[in-house]
């Protein structure tokens, strides 16, 4: 532990090796950090060491992670020194990391466990050793975007018997976390690094670190060629690691138990209902939760959700709470005291452990939520939601020939996210066509006039559009379409697709004003134009520019130049006096 957390920043161990101006800026591209949680029979959940060593969680987080990974009172907080401060923590005090890092009802099973959670960013904004203008967020898809409120946090937990150990059982959690949705990618990088960290510890650990600090920034549609650990990693593989994927799950084996029922939990999905997913582990419970988030791509949810989550973690009471109505919300938990706490939200999904077998598995019953009492509750969606489209019962029939036909589970999940994915599309493609409508013609506008604003979406009248441009001329799927769209027009998502729309469109307005003034005489609209006038345009076409570069619009970087040069010339038709006070300010 005391070469990690003592450990000097590469830039000064080796300044050489890395293009990039910080310390760990290539490594912080990818991971926030990485933790090691332990059990201590002195001292409860510790957090044995956070790499690089000057990354700071805040002890909310930490102990967040702790509870995550296990679950007991007292923990161990790395300090500026390398040292180490203890904290006590009372177990009904609010909690972070360490909570989510260590499954909340283990049975007791021998071996590792693999599992994701998400946790809110508490105490602010704070630096990064990674220097992001947003470059990244606007190419990447909207589903894969670096999340500035939230981390993700990556767990390979295990548990072993171990006569040297007091307990008689050894007991870490080894946790990537990252503010990327990559988990795909990390779980498989966790599976390489974690059994060689458990038996080398440190040193091995330290490694692993450099050699992520090697990598280039990621760069959405480019194939992933990641080498780790060196010569320890490319013994096990021949070759650096290559993933067809960063982020899929294999949607078939998580969806398996409820497969007749996808399209009521499309639905919920899209209207932003709360659903709690109880689980049998942390496991299943974060990739059923991950699994549902994923099935409306393209379309971003907008709700929050975690994976995994636990009667430790900050926002237990928020959710447990009967005064109010639950909050739009997605939580994956394993400890059956939620049986009763979270009794009173409109949909539970009960899961058994997920088996990958020849036949399709029994499928879960939708019930009544009165009937979800007791600890003995069996699988099935506890809901009173009547689904607004019909079943895709051709859909069904193909993965059951699939599962006949011993087709490969990563074929069925395609087929299964073709479905999903045209099925979302047929959905926003009306919402789509009737927000492009909303845009103001290109000749409506003009260079010395501030750009036309966008029409107001109104819900009726896009109703109207739909009998001739609605989602039956690209579905085959019957229903209440119109009732759909209605109750899509209160949920968050809606609000969060509405935002991001308008913005782009108001952006490409912007846009388009440059380009018009870039186009238009400025040497004879200043012929009639008095000093003030004058003045005021090299204002506006100065903010124009400015507000053009923070906020990345879509234009040339040919006509920003020509923005430039007009601002000059118009500055040089000015008295001497006006050019200085205008050259200064």
């Amino acid at each position: 532990m005391d070469a990690l957390c003592r450990a000097e920043p590469r830039s000064r161990r080796n300044a050489a090796a890395s293009a990039s101006p910080l310390p760990w800026a290539r490594f912080s591209a990818w991971l926030d950090c990485v933790c090691v949680v332990t059990f201590d029979l002195e001292l409860g959940q510790a957090m044995e060491l956070v790499y690089p060593y000057d990354f700071r969680l805040t002890e909310k987080e930490v102990i967040t992670i702790f509870f995550l990974s296990f679950s007991m009172v007292l923990m161990i907080l790395s300090s500026n020194d390398g040292g180490f401060l203890t904290v006590c923590f009372c177990l009904l005090q609010k909690t972070s990391i360490c909570y989510l890092s260590f499954p909340d009802s283990y049975s007791g099973g021998l071996g590792d466990t693999q599992f994701s959670f998400r946790l809110r960013q508490s105490g602010g904004q704070r630096t990064t050793h990674y220097e992001d203008d947003g470059e990244y967020n606007r190419e990447a898809p909207l589903t894969l975007q670096r999340e500035s409120a939230h981390y993700f946090g990556y767990v390979y937990f295990r548990q072993v018997k171990d006569s040297s150990m007091k307990r008689g059982y050894f007991q870490k959690s080894l946790v990537l976390v990252s503010r990327l949705p990559y988990v795909n990618l990390f779980q498989s990088l966790l599976q390489l690094i974690a059994p060689e960290y458990f038996d080398k510890l440190e040193p091995c650990l330290e490694a692993v670190c450099n050699e992520i600090d090697q990598w280039p920034p990621p760069v959405p549609g480019q194939t992933l060629n990641l080498p780790v650990m060196g010569v320890v990693i490319q013994n096990l593989l021949p070759a650096p690691l290559v993933l067809p994927s960063i982020h899929e799950l294999d949607l078939f084996r998580c969806f398996q138990p409820v497969l007749i029922h996808i399209q009521m939990l499309w639905e919920l999905m899209l209207l932003g209902e709360p659903i709690v997913v109880m689980a049998p582990s942390p496991t299943v419970s974060s990739e059923m939760v991950l699994a549902l988030t994923s099935c409306l791509a393209p379309l971003r949810y907008c709700c929050d959700y975690r994976p995994y989550f636990t009667i430790h973690d900050s926002e237990f009471k928020e959710y447990t709470t009967r005064t109010q109505a639950p909050p739009n919300i997605v939580v994956g938990v394993t400890n059956p005291f939620f049986i009763k706490t979270l009794q009173h939200w409109p949909h539970i999904l009960r899961v058994g452990e997920l088996r990958m077998s020849g036949d399709l598995p029994k499928q879960v019953k939708v019930k009544k939520l009165a009937k979800l009492k007791t600890l003995d509750t069996k699988p099935g969606i506890y809901t009173s939601y009547k689904t607004f489209l019909h079943k895709d019962k051709t859909l069904i029939k193909r993965l059951l020939k699939g599962i006949q036909r011993k087709r490969p589970s990563e074929v069925q999940s395609a087929l299964l996210r073709r479905h999903l994915l045209e099925l979302t599309q047929s959905f926003i493609i009306p919402l789509e066509h009737y927000i492009a409508s909303l845009m103001p013609l290109q000749r409506a506008i003009t260079p010395w006039k501030n750009p036309p604003q966008i029409r107001p979406f109104r819900q009726e009248d896009f109703m109207k559009t739909l009998e001739h441009a609605g989602p039956q001329l690209t579905c085959v799927l019957k229903g209440d379409w119109l009732g759909l769209y209605r109750r899509f027009f209160k949920s968050p998502n809606f609000d969060g697709w509405y935002r991001q729309r308008h913005k782009e469109m108001t952006q490409k307005l912007e846009a388009l004003h440059l380009e018009a003034i870039c186009e238009a005489n400025i040497v004879a609209w200043m012929k009639d134009k008095s000093e003030v006038e004058i003045v005021d345009l090299v204002l506006k076409l100065r903010e124009k520019l400015v507000r053009a570069r923070c906020q990345h619009l879509p234009v040339k970087e040919e006509t920003l130049q020509r923005v430039g040069l007009y601002i000059e010339t118009i500055i040089g038709s000015l008295p001497e006096d006006l050019q200085t006070v205008l050259h200064h300010h």
